[in-house]
């Protein structure tokens, strides 16, 4: 019996010698608050992964992560050409809900800051090239560069990142005006507006949501790309717009921020006021949240160590947000390291946080003195080596099982584009597009019709668009029967059947659409009747002047009409001008104005097809794009909202030397520069303690935007770079305009 008991005892003893060990993170998460009815947890951690940045889920759950491990290493921001990125594979092997596995899928990369699983393969970025790979049993094969000018070599915080597929099967960045689509192997690239700094989101209907470093959520009403079809024409309103103007955080203590020492910055208890460092927006479309939370915006302010929660509005042909509390965030920690620089929803339903656990992210390109200082005196740059994932989800609330969509046939991924998770729907929105069964078209055409499940509506609708089995006379039948969201997108997608031939049905479409009266219908339609106008100038230039007339005071819809009018411009322009009712109204102010730049060759930057290279005069030009134009755009025009133009400018035509401050010193507003408002929260840092800039650099910079946007080109030399290096402000810090006017007057 003895005998017995010690075999079996040393049985087992071998038997869990032999199980496989499991790294799981054993963090204490005490210094964080979430809102009350959530749970924080952290799903895997250090030394896992190392300063992640990005995430995406495979059909089987795991969690596919670009490290930036080559990110400021130190306050001088050393290595940060060194290739010590990589992407790797988290895996919950004992299936508890915890990573506890790593491998590595691609190493050696140099600040990879992207990724997508798409098109059954990873879509990916290290500057300045964009790659696809297929995956083979987890390994990278048929690796295929898409664009060798995705991200060009720069401050990582001011280049192309996002990858997100969206509704309308295309891929959009953000800090980026291109998107991307593959098509039976092909890649395909094409202008679209830019869009904020770092992440990007969509919600339902497609629309995109994105935000720069002072203001926390930007957005367009509009669908991508219905108000920058006129190559020669510039949206001001619809795209870009600020949906909140609130700003406010409510940090739970007094974190380090870059700008802290600027009065209003931080208040009498030294918590930060408004947000500087915005990022990783996430429309929040799981399912899994109370209903009250559905397309809610969360914002990342990794600067203050917190989460934002914004609610969004839908008035048809605008959107709306305001912050969900005043007083408090959703998310908030003591933690210094936390460091959330991006937000996902998971196959689960819930929301993971991609926390970089970084001490010091502001690039040293403008990490401000003061900041520099403070971080040494905290040790804050030595909060290295550490990254984390944490998942948020509602309390006692049961997890949802995952199924695995690779594996599932056509008809079982169709029913799932009506599931409450909007990971599931838009995945196997794609999964069917790939598989390209064509034996599942009239269930997709029947769903496309059923007005009770309108999510479902759209997401088939953009299924038949993949597999190319849309017509005009099932685009006609949804827009007759469909509600405004499935009929405003069938009137999109109706263009590409756009002909002389469908004139007729068209014109009686569109006449029965207007009688409805919904601003979301007149705005779609607004954006389409310069296209169909090409065929009948007679049928749809009267359905034009009614819609001007009706939205006279609606500049989106004078600008959608405008960007879709473009090959019968001139014809409208003379039109407009002999109508009493609409000579000289918006639409015919912004005719001519778009007729100008046509004359002059000026298209929307978007479309330029020209790339700043150096040359034996100045390497000014590549320096420009690299730094300034992420800003200001390689146009010179700056950007709605964010910077002011250039060409026009005093500053770049005869104030050379305030040039020169700016650039070395940097610019705070408020300014107002041609007529609009640049307000206190824009702000340009200054390249004074850039280490790999140098006087020349600087001198090079001016020469070139002055030869670029001016007709008096001129310039400053090294030496005067450096005096200038010691024309300090008033507070040493950023210059503001009036202080520009008093050197001016000197």
């Amino acid at each position: 019996m003895r005998l017995s008991f010690c075999f079996f005892l040393s049985l087992s003893l071998i038997v869990i010698s032999c199980k496989p060990t499991f790294q799981e993170p054993q963090i204490s998460l005490e210094d964080y608050k979430v809102e009350e009815g959530f749970e924080l947890e952290m799903v895997v951690s250090e030394p896992l992964l190392t300063a992640p940045v990005a995430i995406d889920f495979d059909s089987k759950g795991r969690i596919w992560v670009a490290e930036m491990a080559g990110f400021m290493l130190n306050l001088e921001g050393d290595g940060e050409d060194s290739p010590s990125g990589a992407i790797k594979i988290l895996e919950d092997r004992d299936n508890d809900g915890i990573m506890d596995h790593a491998k590595t899928f691609l190493d050696s990369l140099v600040m990879p800051r992207a990724l997508a699983l798409v098109y059954g393969g990873l879509l990916y970025a290290e500057s300045p090239n964009l790659w696809f790979v297929e995956i083979d049993d987890d390994k990278p094969v048929n690796k295929v560069l898409v664009d060798s000018l995705y991200a060009t070599v720069g401050n990582p915080e001011h280049q192309p990142n996002g990858l997100m597929m969206n509704l309308d099967n295309w891929i959009y960045n953000a800090k980026s005006n291109f998107r991307y689509q593959r098509r039976d192997g092909v890649w395909y690239k094409e202008p679209t507006t830019s869009r904020g700094q770092w992440g990007i989101s969509h919600d339902n209907f497609g629309r995109l949501y994105y935000n720069n470093n002072s203001t926390q959520l930007l957005g367009d009403h509009i669908l991508p790309n219905r108000l920058v079809r006129n190559k020669y024409f510039v949206p001001r309103k619809g795209v870009d717009e600020t949906l909140t103007k609130d700003n406010r955080v409510y940090p739970l203590h007094a974190a380090s921020v870059n700008r802290g020492y600027e009065e209003g910055v931080l208040n009498q208890d030294s918590l930060l006021v408004n947000v500087t460092a915005a990022c990783g927006p996430l429309v929040y479309r799981g399912g899994m949240f109370p209903a009250d939370y559905d397309q809610n915006v969360f914002v990342c302010v990794p600067e203050a160590n917190l989460i934002k929660r914004n609610i969004l509005s839908f008035y048809g042909d605008r959107v709306e947000a305001k912050q969900a509390w005043q007083g408090k965030e959703f998310l908030a920690s003591t933690d210094e390291g936390f460091r959330p620089v991006n937000l996902s929803s998971g196959p689960d339903g819930n929301m993971y946080v991609v926390d970089m656990h970084r001490g010091v992210i502001q690039h040293y390109a403008f990490l401000s003195p003061y900041l520099k200082k403070v971080s040494a005196e905290k040790k804050l740059d030595t909060i290295l080596n550490y990254g984390r994932i944490l998942r948020v989800r509602t309390k006692d609330k049961p997890a949802r099982d995952i199924p695995d969509l690779e594996t599932l046939s056509a008809s079982r991924l169709l029913a799932l584009l009506k599931d409450s998770n909007a990971w599931i729907r838009d995945r196997a929105q794609q999964y069917l597009i790939h598989k390209k069964d064509k034996g599942v078209l009239p269930e997709l055409k029947k769903m496309a019709l059923d007005n009770n499940s309108p999510l479902a509506q759209l997401h088939a609708l953009y299924v038949l668009k993949g597999l190319n089995a849309l017509s005009f006379d099932f685009l006609q039948e949804l827009a007759q029967t469909g509600g405004p969201e499935a009929t405003s997108h069938a009137i999109v997608l109706m263009e590409e059947y756009a002909s002389e031939k469908n004139v007729p049905e068209a014109k009686v479409l569109f006449a029965e659409l207007m009688k409805r009266n919904e601003p979301m219908l007149d705005l779609y339609l607004s954006t389409t009747l310069g296209i169909w106008a090409n065929y009948d100038q007679e049928v749809f230039f009267p359905f034009i002047y009614d819609l001007s007339s009706k939205y006279k005071d609606n500049t989106i819809v004078q600008e959608a009409i405008l960007s879709g009018s473009e090959g019968v411009l001139p014809a409208l322009k003379l039109q407009l001008e002999q109508m009493d009712n609409l000579k000289n109204t918006d639409l015919d102010v912004l005719a001519a104005a778009s007729l100008e730049r046509q004359e002059k060759n000026r298209p929307n930057y978007i479309y330029s097809t020209q790339v700043a290279r150096a040359d034996s005069r100045t390497n000014g030009a590549i320096l420009f794009r690299q730094i300034c134009a992420s800003c200001h755009s390689s146009s010179g025009e700056g950007i709605h909202g964010l910077a002011p133009p250039l060409v026009g400018s005093e500053y770049i035509s005869t104030h050379l030397e305030q040039l020169g401050l700016i650039i070395l010193h940097g610019l705070k507003g408020p300014l107002n520069i041609k007529g609009e408002l640049y307000d206190e929260n824009h702000q340009m840092p200054g390249l004074k303690y850039n280490k790999n800039l140098t006087d020349k650099d600087i001198s090079d910079i001016i020469s070139y935007v002055t030869n670029a946007f001016s007709v008096n080109p001129k310039g400053l030399k090294p030496e005067k770079i450096k005096e200038l290096r010691d024309v300090n402000s008033k507070d040493g810090m950023e210059y503001t305009e009036k202080e520009l006017y008093e050197q001016i007057g000197k």
